[in-house]
């Protein structure tokens, strides 16, 4: 029989990383994070991560910096980062958005690397 266990999260009590994100729902090949009202600044310091990242944006605006590309995320928008790829982001405006990670990026220190 399949594992039949539903996770429920009420992003009022997650846990935050250490870079301010939530952590969401988590399974076994995929996690949710959502970053909250991220405030304008210098960019993150650039990072490859060993998990693939696909995100969609809530609100305001962020620079994504890939492979020498620069793309504009704003509402409704999403996006993907390939798992080891090169990349940073710059906060534009006051910004909101929820990510999905494939492996979990909270496990076995994947954030940390």
């Amino acid at each position: 029989m399949s594992d039949t266990t539903i996770t429920k999260v009420d992003s009022r009590f997650s846990p935050k990383g250490q870079d301010g994100e939530k952590y969401l729902a988590s399974g076994k090949h995929v996690a949710m994070r959502m970053w909250e009202n991220e405030q304008p600044g210098e960019p993150k310091e650039s990072a490859a991560r060993a998990y693939e990242t696909v995100g969609y944006v809530l609100s305001g605006r962020a620079e994504l910096h890939l492979a020498g590309q620069v793309v504009i995320l704003e509402p409704g928008n999403s996006w993907v980062v390939p798992k080891g790829a090169e990349h940073t982001y710059k906060i534009l405006e006051s910004f909101s958005a929820v990510e999905a990670t494939s492996p979990p990026a909270q496990v076995h220190g994947r954030d940390e690397e």
